[in-house]
């Protein structure tokens, strides 16, 4: 179907072929559309696509695959289990109507969460196309999403953090280290997650030990996850590794998932094996995806589309296996996708609010590469800005920067500034096993202890790896 704008007293006229060109145009401008070909060439084009959207019924999503169903097993996730009664409320609404309509008091929390699995991701994708940063952040502030494992994650008023405690060669004294510092700093309710350094199934199990005998030990509400392949998880399941969270980068085109090495049916035994072995006490969430725009490009894989409707995909493969956390790499893939700290910023506020408008239980990797035109500031502004979004949790890594992966992101202090500057809490469990160990001195005020705990001290003995 071709979209026509023509200007007042028909002046001039603009055509986008399809659905798929308008979508492309209509996005803010970034680095990766122009490196897809798929970018509006001037800032009038720009706008005339926003304003031609607007126009678009939400119906037309549900007629207009944007990628075809029988090439994309994604498409057919989408379209499958779309819920038609959940969609009926909104069903008469343009693209236009449905942003004055999430921004309306009659878009409450519990409204929001009534509709959710009858808006696709295309729907959310091309709404947050003509919404301000400020629109963003009030929507995304009236989606509740809660999901829970050994710490309940998502609650209103609550930020959580991934401790992140990465080794360059997976020292697992370095990594020890890491963590102790992270816990001490009120990091981790989210998850203990390591990258590792050597990506295979007998170093996967030796960390997920490590790091279950911490938690065991001073019996933390928290749970753990090493970030390797699906696959490899799976595997480790097999040998009887304490796993907790299984892990998967996933991204919005069946395509793309193959050049990542999985599918659906992965995900769906991964998921049933982890549900299997019963490590949660408070909720069976056991998934942890990761995602970021750019991915479906740099594998060839996005269809034409642009890169940000791309990721919003990729939340429709989120919701269907319930995770415990998703995130957004933001800035982690670099310039020729995210270009520089402006570009970085919208595209952050965009996934979370297409995330938790989808149902999502949405986090952020506030971020940057050592060559974006980006810096510390820009990820202040970033994070602060996703905190009054009540973003469920982002990354707590020892000086904001990854020695292993090479890229910066949000440091143990970093997360104490936004809870403390918005009143933000960790996760209640969590919350209160840091006020027994006497790490919060002051949970009000989210003060720590000025000297190591004493209660905490006393427990510390060898850490695994042998240091103290």
């Amino acid at each position: 179907m071709t979209y026509t704008y023509r200007y007042p007293l028909g002046s001039k006229t603009y055509q986008f072929r399809d659905l798929a060109e308008l979508m492309a145009k209509a996005t803010p401008q970034r680095a990766g559309d122009r490196l897809a070909g798929v970018i509006a060439l001037s800032a009038e084009e720009r706008a005339v696509a926003q304003m031609t959207l607007a126009e678009v019924p939400l119906k037309t999503f549900l007629n207009e695959a944007l990628v075809p169903y029988e090439q994309d097993e994604i498409t057919r996730l989408i379209v499958d289990e779309h819920d038609a009664a959940a969609f009926a409320a909104i069903a008469h609404l343009t693209v236009g109507d449905f942003r004055n309509w999430l921004l309306s008091d009659h878009a409450t929390p519990e409204v929001l969460q009534s509709v959710r699995a009858g808006i696709t991701p295309e729907m959310a994708a091309a709404v947050s196309k003509i919404m301000r940063n400020q629109d963003l952040i009030l929507v995304a502030k009236k989606c509740h999403v809660t999901t829970a494992f050994r710490s309940t994650i998502g609650l209103p008023g609550h930020l959580s953090t991934r401790l992140q405690p990465n080794h360059p060669t997976d020292d697992v004294n370095g990594i020890a280290a890491s963590i102790l510092d992270g816990l001490l700093y009120g990091n981790g309710d989210a998850v203990i997650g390591i990258n590792p350094a050597t990506d295979n199934v007998a170093q996967a199990i030796k960390l997920m030990q490590l790091m279950g005998e911490v938690i065991e030990k001073y019996q933390i509400p928290t749970q753990s996850c090493v970030l390797t392949h699906v696959t490899n998880t799976i595997e480790c399941i097999e040998a009887g590794a304490p796993v907790d969270l299984v892990f998967q980068s996933i991204a919005g085109t069946e395509a793309t998932n193959s050049s990542f090495g999985f599918n659906l049916a992965t995900l769906a035994e991964a998921q049933e094996a982890a549900l299997g072995l019963k490590r949660g006490t408070v909720g069976d969430n056991v998934m942890y995806f990761e995602t970021g725009q750019g991915s479906a490009l740099s594998a060839n894989a996005h269809h034409g589309l642009d890169q940000q409707t791309c990721e919003a995909r990729a939340y429709a493969v989120a919701r269907k296996f319930k995770p415990l956390l998703v995130n957004t790499v933001v800035g982690f893939i670099g310039p020729e996708y995210l270009f520089d700290g402006k570009e970085i910023t919208r595209a952050g506020l965009e996934d979370h609010f297409c995330g938790k408008l989808l149902g999502v239980p949405m986090g952020c990797d506030v971020c940057y590469t050592n060559h974006a035109e980006a810096d510390q500031n820009d990820m202040d502004n970033l994070l602060t800005l996703l905190g009054v979004a009540g973003c469920s949790f982002v990354m707590g890594i020892p000086g904001s920067d990854d020695i292993m992966l090479n890229y910066q992101t949000t440091s143990f202090h970093d997360a104490l500034y936004v809870r403390r500057v918005l009143g933000s809490r960790p996760a209640p469990e969590f919350e209160q096993w840091l006020t027994r160990m006497q790490i919060l001195r002051d949970a009000d005020q989210h003060i720590l202890h000025d000297a190591l705990p004493e209660p905490f001290a006393r427990s510390l003995k060898a850490l695994p790896g042998g240091r103290a």
